[in-house]
């Protein structure tokens, strides 16, 4: 039985790395364990190896150590967990890493950085430098001997443990390497991150034999060939037998440049230089494959290739990705979400249940409110998507220039006050999950066309870049406007339409499914915690209301009579209701900004329709009475003038948006080309009722 003697600063990680190796080693082995923080080592320490911390360890306990006692340095490492935690820390942040000493806290930046956080200021702390860590965001390793009390924010990423590398060399190093080769070291250590040492570093920096790296490479979660400078084979791990389906048990003799074509062997042994993450095929495969020079001493020895399947690599990627975005792009709602048992709304339900097998792209219509973002999100849940990303955006919310780099992304530099690093678009977000492009009829034209590039192509490149990046995106639009009359004045791409319109679906309005309202009501009504009762008489004046909000219009109605705590609900509660014509006009009131709006209106259709920017859509509306009385056609250009004029901030687009609007009330008219637009009948009795 061999005995190791630990070396560490605190009792608490000697306790965990003494773990590590005896879950490894068993009963064939005796771990010492000396905590220089709990006193100075005494009197001689006598082991078969001295593992130790670090060299500050080792020259606090020097004088214990027999010469003839071999020691070796520990090399660390942290858990996924720990890891994770890290991955979630906002972008940009300035972080200190609280260790023992300087060089082990930057040991561990170093690992950090090397497995992928580039995002974050990383910056060495330990406890002789305490007091600066005052009003900052701190990461400890575990129970750390000085604890930043005044610390702005203390993240604990549990303590640090010993690298694979650490454990393989006891092995070695104490002719137990048999007990290493028949366990699966692979699977205990799968809460691990290893460290991020190259092929060439293990093969040079650490002086390792043949059977030491065999046992790495087989750790390794990758494919790893390693071949001479003559091509031929000199190590082949487990995971590259898998990818490659190789069989054969002795290929000493095999040259792995002819039994490996497809990986660019040759092309680094002759031109000395690496080749980074190559798509290839093998055996039908899609393969990432990157391929290393070996050198020593300034001589080529060979080369290496590493190799993952493309779905692993994916897979991965969309496991960071949901960490670094959080949980915000999520589909929270499904079909059993959708109440109402009528047959117009069963039938759109199962409709979509179809849909939501296909992976082609889907056009939901219907009016506002009806419900056309709840039918998007239980096709995304019922979708072999479902597991990843659902992002929406609002295509009318946001200006112009604002929604491209939004869709796109941006590079850095690319724009006044582009974000360092730059920033990847939705459609990267939601790479092999789902796009909702909602409000789709308000895209500006311009941007209509570098959309329907990007659903030809399935790439996107961002504002300011120069390279195309690869995604795997269903989409979903949904739009209350009638596209085809859009694409009949000139103002939606006939060719986007034909790409969105392969699925269509339209959600019924509220007023062609009356039935269910009773039904709904109760749903609502248990969303809010309401109690309350439905008299016959409301039931009835719910079911002769014209429903113009449809279900979004219902469940204000819900939550206004949850917030009065009457037990029964009588007709004369109800919002919309009134015993004369003069009390049912004066419930029909919506007040709002100030103003005074009439329910069923045109007025309150705008109001419905322009929600907070309902000034903006006056202020045009009033341009357009100007216009008409100075016998001219106003554009957008003398509409944004005015609003300049007139200190308002409106951009072009917005006005573009707000024209449309007022079309869609029927108050204006968008004409073709340079026609500018005018104002209607509609318009003018709206400005006389104002």
């Amino acid at each position: 039985m061999k005995t190791i003697a630990l070396l560490n600063y605190d009792p608490k990680s000697a306790e965990i790395y003494a773990a590590q190796i005896e879950s490894v080693f068993s009963n064939n082995i005796i771990v010492k364990k000396y905590s220089i923080n709990t006193g100075p080592v005494s009197g001689t320490i006598h082991a078969d190896l001295v593992l130790v911390q670090d060299e500050d360890v080792y020259e606090k306990s020097k004088r214990s150590i027999p010469e003839d006692t071999p020691i070796m340095f520990c090399y660390r490492t942290i858990s996924k967990d720990g890891y994770y935690k890290i991955l979630n820390l906002p972008e940009h942040s300035e972080v200190y890493i609280l260790d023992e000493t300087l060089e082990m806290a930057k040991d561990i930046i170093s690992i950090i950085y090397e497995k992928g956080i580039r995002n974050l200021t990383l910056l060495p702390a330990c406890p002789e430098n305490i007091q600066d860590l005052r009003n900052k965001t701190v990461i400890i390793l575990g129970v750390s001997s000085a604890m930043p009390h005044d610390a702005k924010e203390i993240i604990n990423i549990g303590s640090s443990l010993l690298d694979i590398i650490t454990i393989v060399s006891l092995g070695f190093r104490l002719k137990l390497d048999y007990l290493i080769q028949n366990k699966d070291i692979q699977s205990s250590y799968s809460e691990i991150i290893p460290a991020n040492y190259g092929l060439a570093d293990l093969l040079g920096k650490f002086n390792i034999t043949e059977g030491m790296l065999n046992v790495l490479l087989n750790v390794i979660e990758d494919g790893v060939v390693s071949i001479d400078i003559n091509g031929g084979l000199n190590s082949l791990n487990e995971r590259a037998r898998q990818i490659l389906e190789i069989r054969d048990e002795n290929l000493n003799s095999c040259n792995a440049i002819e039994r490996l074509p497809n990986i660019p062997f040759s092309e680094v042994l002759q031109k000395r230089r690496p080749v980074k993450d190559m798509l290839i095929k093998i055996n039908g495969y899609d393969v990432i494959v990157s391929v290393e020079p070996i050198f020593h001493s300034g001589k080529l020895f060979g080369a290496y290739a590493i190799m993952k399947e493309f779905g692993e690599a994916e897979l991965k990627q969309h496991k960071f990705r949901t960490r670094i975005i959080g949980k915000g792009h999520k589909a929270k709602y499904n079909f059993n979400n959708i109440v109402g048992g009528s047959e117009e709304i069963t039938s759109c339900k199962e409709k979509a249940m179809r849909m939501a097998d296909s992976n082609s792209t889907v056009l939901i219509t219907g009016d506002s409110g009806t419900g056309k973002e709840l039918f998007a999100q239980a096709i995304h849940n019922n979708s072999v998507r479902r597991n990843y990303q659902f992002v929406v955006i609002n295509c009318g919310a946001l200006p112009e220039n604002l929604l491209e780099s939004e869709l796109f992304g941006y590079e850095e530099g690319s724009f006044t006050g582009a974000r360092k690093g730059g920033k990847p678009g939705l459609f990267e977000l939601a790479h092999n999950g789902t796009l909702f492009l909602d409000e789709i009829g308000e895209m500006p034209i311009s941007l209509q066309s570098r959309l329907l590039r990007v659903i030809q192509e399935r790439q996107v490149m961002r504002v300011g870049g120069d390279r195309l990046i690869d995604i795997d995106v269903r989409l979903i639009a949904a739009t209350n406007r009638n596209i085809s009359e859009m694409v009949r004045k000139g103002e939606f791409r006939e060719d986007l339409f034909y790409r969105l319109n392969v699925l269509k679906l339209k959600v019924p309005s509220l007023n062609s499914r009356k039935e269910d309202i009773p039904l709904i009501v109760e749903s609502l009504k248990k969303a809010f915690n309401g109690s309350f009762t439905l008299a016959d008489s409301a039931v009835e004046a719910l079911m002769n209301h014209d429903w113009r909000g449809n279900v979004r219009e219902l469940k204000n109605y819900v939550e206004y009579l949850v917030n009065l705590n009457i037990e029964t609900v009588e007709a004369s509660d109800l919002p919309f209701y009134g015993d004369d014509p003069e009390e049912a006009l004066a419930s029909k009131i919506c007040v709002g900004e100030g103003k005074e709006f009439i329910q069923g209106s045109p007025l309150g259709m705008l109001r419905e329709t322009a929600g907070k920017t309902i000034d903006s859509h006056i202020f045009v509306l009033r341009q357009l009475e100007k216009g008409l009385k100075e016998n001219k056609r106003l554009g957008r250009r003398s509409i944004y003038k005015e609003c300049e004029n007139n200190s308002l901030f409106i951009s072009e687009q917005e006005i573009r948006t707000i024209l449309m609007n007022l079309e869609k009330c029927g108050m204006a008219r968008i004409l073709k080309g340079r026609g500018g637009s005018v104002i209607t009948e509609t318009g003018l009795e709206v400005l006389k009722e104002l």
